[in-house]
């Protein structure tokens, strides 16, 4: 059975590096806060000047100015801090964050990223996606493995307009978890969903389909 969107966000979760700083983006990304756990001693960043967010506030914990970059209400940890933007995309552009949690609308085999925007289609802008995508040390993008039309979002080259080139370092869907083999030219198999095959990854993907080493 494929993966929820919260089970793609526990995945995504236990590939943080321990004790790193991580930065979460919009949609399937902020719910990987939810499933961190106190020995992962992760420390979450938000682009829009918070370090040490928490999970998403009980009903009793909101507080409206508490936000994180898609402006939904988050909670802050002990000891977490609030600054200005510059002073954020200065910690990312600076090389100081570890790893970043991305939504995805393609990667292609050689981990290009595109995910800011859809010709034709209303954009907000791309905000500070092509510094995480760039800045961050790990990539990690998180995704249905087909797009609302069934079509592959594991691709041969990305048809959207990218967001950064070889950005992307793995990759987790509803299917499955891969590795991004930019050696190889291709998306390597980790893990599957209960019940997923090979066979049926293969058919949802546009990419090169590499066999676990």
């Amino acid at each position: 059975m494929p993966w929820t969107r919260e089970e793609i966000a526990r995945q995504a979760a236990r590939l943080l590096p321990r004790g790193g700083v991580v930065n979460l983006g919009i949609g399937i990304p902020t719910l990987v806060a939810n499933d961190l756990r106190p020995e992962d001693a992760v420390v979450l960043h938000s682009e829009n000047g918070l370090l040490g967010m928490g999970p998403f506030p009980r009903e009793d914990e909101v507080d409206p100015f508490v936000i994180n970059a898609g402006k939904q209400t988050v909670t802050l940890l002990d000891g977490g801090s609030v600054f200005d933007s510059a002073l954020s995309f200065s910690m990312i552009r600076g090389g100081h964050v570890d790893a970043a949690v991305l939504g995805a609308m393609q990667v292609s085999e050689r981990g290009d990223l595109a995910n800011w925007m859809v010709p034709g289609k209303k954009v907000a802008g791309i905000g500070g996606a092509m510094d995480l995508a760039t800045g961050a040390r790990t990539v990690i993008a998180v995704m249905t493995h087909r797009d609302r039309s069934g079509r592959s979002k594991l691709v041969e080259r990305c048809t959207l307009p990218r967001t950064a080139a070889g950005c992307v370092d793995r990759v987790v869907t509803d299917l499955g978890l891969f590795t991004v083999d930019r050696a190889a030219g291709g998306f390597r198999i980790d893990a599957l969903a209960p019940g997923v095959t090979v066979e049926d990854v293969r058919a949802a993907t546009a990419g090169r389909l590499l066999e676990p080493a």
